[in-house]
């Protein structure tokens, strides 16, 4: 059999790449190690750029169970401390409380009316590539069996088999004194807060429903929608866990005592299972040394990993399979100009980088010590200041990302995420994230006499033109990249010769010749 991209991995990475590749005419074949979905959940919503993301692919509606689009959040956390994000113009900063089983069922669903293939129980467990082409080995129920592709990505976890069998290394850093345990309960209905969703516990006090630092540990409590309590702790321990045993909730109970100094009554919850009881001893921050070696290329935790706070793990892979989708295809497709698939390493591990850093510094913030205590008193005071809580939050929720798209801007637009308009294009107002759906570039021309599309004519195949109006009227002129950054811009009513041609060079740079 031979396919054009072999993906290993159906989890929300792998099944969002297939979806993006599929989008872009190419087939995908997803094979994944398990039989069967994982029934238990290894996180507990999205948070950040990836909810706007999901939104303009047509995927937050499913997933949210409302019609509307997302809303920012009020406030979130740094370290375990507050972030007043109203105090903000523009907060950069969404939440998606839902969990990982139904995300991998959204994509897994949307995967398969677009035609995806995944086979379940079917393991790659070898490589081998040359200058046109990847050899597969893949074991199966029935026996083993090789697919010839044309790329390989690996989409397979923090111990990905893929990146192994590539010969990419996987540095870092591990911290192997820190246990973190986290579980689904039932906390007595008393202790629960009903206009805050907190905790009203005896002998500490109220606490509300984020991460709390003590000179022992962290804590974190929130009632999630199945009813079940989430529960979580950090501590620094020298040692004694026994990494193999199964975790109890008297473990739990006792874990949250230490870090607390109070009692907090836990059961297992009333709902089916299975609940969550997990542990981890240690916590590991590696970023693959690239994201690519010839034709096998990395997504998600494959290629970066990091400690949990903040939820940045789905917020950072999903937004991989987004950047290395189109330009996969385009390659495929045989468009692309050259270098585009290059650009998903100078573009994205820069950015698991930086993520990895803003997650080591969070945990040092969390950390016990007299010293830490004062370096958080410090943080709380700067994170009263409206610019530096902007500057977190973005950092936070990835909306500080700016690609390099080598052409002039005099709009400090090119390289940002395109902002959310609202374009009047008819009898009904129609927002960007109902024209991007269908994951192709996209020119908006928003100019008075729509002159910038036939400036565009040339590359009808592989993009869309839409000519319409802002409400804002403060852009006339968009080129977008599938994963909706801008690649060129205008604010003239009237474009020119030398607009024309700039808007002409990005499309040749991004999409190929004419």
């Amino acid at each position: 059999m031979v396919a054009d991209v072999v993906i290993a991995g159906a989890g929300p990475n792998g099944l969002m790449l297939a979806c993006e590749l599929r989008l872009a005419g190419v087939r995908a074949v997803v094979l994944e190690r398990l039989s069967e979905p994982r029934r238990e959940n290894r996180a507990n919503g999205l948070v950040g750029q990836v909810v706007r993301m999901l939104d303009r692919r047509g995927l937050y509606q499913p997933l949210a169970g409302k019609s509307e689009p997302p809303e920012p959040l009020p406030a979130f956390f740094f370290g375990a401390m507050p972030l007043d994000l109203q105090l903000l113009d523009d907060n950069p900063f969404y939440l998606l409380p839902v969990p990982q089983t139904r995300i991998e069922q959204v994509l897994a669903e949307r995967a398969a009316e677009l035609g995806v293939e995944v086979r379940r129980g079917h393991e790659l467990t070898g490589l081998s590539q040359n200058a046109d082409s990847v050899t597969v080995e893949v074991t199966s129920p029935e026996g083993r069996y090789e697919i010839g592709s044309r790329y390989v990505v690996g989409a397979d976890g923090a111990h990905s088999a893929t990146r192994k069998l590539a010969g990419i290394g996987f540095p870092g850093a591990a911290s192997d004194h820190i246990v973190t345990r986290i579980a689904e309960v039932a906390v007595p209905d008393e202790y629960v807060d009903p206009a805050t969703g907190g905790l009203n516990m005896p002998g500490y006090g109220y606490i509300s429903p984020m991460y709390h630092r003590t000179e022992q540990g962290v804590f974190a409590y929130a009632r999630m929608a199945s009813g079940a309590d989430l529960v979580f702790t950090v501590e620094w321990t020298a040692g004694g866990i026994d990494a193999d045993a199964p975790l109890t909730l008297e473990e739990v109970h006792d874990s949250i005592y230490r870090v607390m100094g109070a009692d907090l009554p836990l059961r297992s919850p009333d709902s089916g299972g299975p609940h969550r009881l997990d542990r981890s001893v240690g916590v590991n921050t590696r970023l693959a040394d690239r994201y690519g070696d010839g034709r096998v290329l990395l997504v998600g935790d494959a290629a970066h990993v990091h400690f949990v706070i903040g939820g940045p793990g789905l917020n950072l892979g999903l937004q991989d399979a987004v950047n290395l989708g189109w330009k996969l295809a385009a390659t495929i497709h045989g468009w692309a100009p050259p270098g585009l698939l290059d650009t998903y390493d100078a573009e994205r591990r820069p950015v698991g980088d930086r993520v990895s850093m803003l997650s080591q510094a969070q945990l040092a913030l969390l950390a016990p010590g007299s010293e830490v205590t004062a370096l958080r008193e410090l943080f709380t005071e700067l994170l009263r200041d409206r610019r530096n809580i902007a500057q977190i939050a973005s950092m936070m929720a990835g909306a500080d990302i700016r690609y390099e798209m080598g052409v002039d801007d005099p709009h400090h637009l090119v390289g940002r995420w395109a902002p959310d308009l609202v374009l009047d294009a008819g009898s009904e107002p129609i927002r960007l994230a109902e024209l991007t759906q269908t994951a192709r570039p996209l020119l908006l021309d928003l100019t008075e006499d729509a002159s910038l599309s036939a400036a565009a004519d040339g590359w009808r195949d592989r993009i869309d033109t839409v000519a319409a109006h802002a409400k804002d009227g403060s852009t006339t002129g968009l080129l977008l990249r599938p994963d909706c950054y801008v690649a060129w811009a205008t604010d003239k009513p009237r474009p020119d010769h030398h607009d024309r041609e700039a808007l002409r060079t990005a499309l040749t740079a991004w999409f190929g010749p004419s």
